[in-house]
């Protein structure tokens, strides 16, 4: 069998919880045994198991010592585009997972260490932005390089019998402290529900349901109540689903223990095939991991609350909500593919706000920087923060999600993948909903069009386009906020003074800034 012995603690939840049946995948379709030193496997399917979508390509690499196999060491990147209706890959529109892009069953991408020309001139030839992905499949390679190079050298310091023994023990371990774990949870069954909003297709929404039961040393989801299947590209495959359940667990019950397949035994996962968890090929897939994981994970937190509410937090911005802007480039000549998922606000714990403009759950990335945009992009920074009362006041507050202002320069091909634009993120225990996403485009007149959550559209040059993000719930009643956290957020501009007096019940002088607690008193003895 192939399990995950280790993992980096630094990457998204979601591409290290589907590595596992990726490499399986592609191992159960393609014979390792004819594989040699330098060699590595590409795929990027999701059907029947592997990444969520064709953007994240897995790259598997077998590790010799002394002319003999002994591991697979593997990594799991998204790339810039794959090809297919719309630039980056994750369209909306569309109804198969032929329309998002190329799909690359398990090959033999790289030979005796070089990258095969042929397969290489077929992917090149579906692929928008060539050099980018030739250059990401190459960091890929080095990474797996890398990573045999130092099993080897482990081995040659330690012998084989005794590294394959420390790594067996691994497993167990990473099994005993999460089995040990999960008695934190009292036994019994808990549920929650919460939506997404649409398809790109339709407005309608589609509910994403669980029931846990805790069973001591062992963990039963059940997702088999969620809605079926979308006709839009929302739908998950469920290695995604599992991906959320591992991250969710070890997030709130230990956040050390070391990723591996002994950590995952103890749960059981339930999907129905044909739901919107659990697609059936080949319906679309590529913005569930943006979108639907995050769905997931609320859920899976909104059950828990009832069970340790204080080892989770109020909902957070809900969404990645990712841009995915291209077209060729009015100077060069040149196609190109702007890609990045914007921060939100995180949700309050029962002890701590949620941090502000921040990648939550599913995700791990930084923000581009203004700089890097202008220079490689035919695109305008115009604006970039903080977003003031987007957080879902408490007791202790929700984060704050961002506002960013891009400038086209020339004519581009807009994917917006979003939620959280009707139902905002939730609160906990008296703690009230975060402000919304939302995303508009303005002509050169000053006319605004509100874009929805999920569109694939042309956008002229010279427009403007606003994204504002959703920020993170509030915990417990914002009436019984410390006035000097309040004060402390009208300060650094996060929270207006008229908002902190209406919704906090905190009144703050004009002029010095400082808390009028007379008339804070009577605020509150009012409310």
């Amino acid at each position: 069998d192939v399990v995950v012995v280790a993992q980096s603690e630094i990457g998204t939840p979601l591409h290290l919880g589907t590595m596992q049946s990726a490499v399986r995948s592609a191992m159960a379709a393609y014979p390792f045994d004819d594989l040699g030193p330098g060699d590595a496997v590409a795929m990027n399917m999701p059907y029947p198991a592997g990444p969520g979508h064709l953007n994240d390509l897995c790259l598997i690499s077998p590790i010799f010592h002394k002319g003999e196999r002994i591991a697979i060491t593997a990594n799991q990147a998204h790339h810039v585009d794959m090809g297919g209706f719309a630039p980056g890959s994750m369209p909306f529109g569309v109804k198969e997972i032929f329309q998002e892009g190329l799909q690359i069953p398990p090959v033999r991408l790289f030979r005796n260490g070089e990258m095969d020309p042929e397969l290489w001139s077929l992917i090149s030839q579906n692929v928008r932005p060539r050099v980018e992905v030739k250059g990401d499949l190459l960091a890929q390679y080095a990474c797996n390089v890398t990573g045999a190079r130092r099993l080897s050298e482990l081995m040659d310091r330690f012998t084989t019998d005794i590294v394959e023994t420390y790594l067996d023990e691994m497993i167990r371990y990473s099994e005993r402290r999460m089995r040990a774990a999960l008695h934190k949870i009292p036994k019994g069954t808990y549920t929650y529900e919460d939506v997404v909003e649409g398809d790109g297709i339709t407005d309608d929404p589609y509910m994403i349901r669980v029931e846990i039961e805790a069973r001591g040393d062992s963990i039963r989801t059940d997702f088999s109540a969620s809605d079926d299947a979308a006709l839009g590209p929302i739908n998950c495959r469920w290695p995604s689903v599992a991906a959320c359940v591992y991250y969710v667990f070890k997030a709130i019950l230990d956040p050390e223990l070391p990723p591996n397949a002994g950590a995952y035994r103890p749960f059981e996962i339930i999907v129905r095939d044909g739901s919107v968890l659990s697609a059936i090929y080949p319906m679309a897939v590529c913005n569930a991991n943006i979108i639907t994981t995050q769905r997931i994970t609320d859920v899976l937190l909104g059950a828990l609350s009832h069970a340790v509410p204080e080892r989770v937090q109020a909902a957070c911005s809900g969404t990645m909500n990712l841009l995915n802007i291209g077209g060729t480039n009015p100077k060069s000549g040149v196609l190109y593919n702007y890609i990045e998922t914007y921060a939100g606000g995180q949700g309050a714990m029962h002890d701590l706000d949620g941090m502000d403009a921040i990648q939550n759950h599913m995700t791990n990335t930084r923000n581009a920087p203004v700089e890097a945009i202008e220079a490689a992009y035919p695109l305008i920074v115009e604006k970039y923060g903080l977003l003031p009362d987007s957080e879902g006041p408490g007791e202790y507050r929700g984060g704050v999600g961002i506002t960013r202002v891009l400038r086209t320069q020339g004519d581009v091909q807009l994917t917006l993948s979003s939620d959280r634009e009707t139902v905002p993120p939730w609160g906990l225990f008296g703690g009230d909903d975060a402000r919304p996403s939302k995303c508009e485009v303005i002509d050169p007149d000053g006319v605004i069009e509100r874009l929805p959550s999920k569109v694939t559209t042309t956008v002229p040059a010279g427009r403007i386009i606003v994204t504002e993000t959703p920020g993170g719930g509030g915990w417990g009643d914002a009436r019984q906020r410390d006035p000097d956290a309040v004060k402390k957020d009208v300060i650094d501009g996060v929270v207006d003074i008229d908002r902190a007096r209406d919704i906090y019940g905190v009144s703050i002088k004009p002029g010095s800034l400082d808390v009028d607690e007379n008339e804070t008193l009577k605020l509150r003895e009012n409310s």
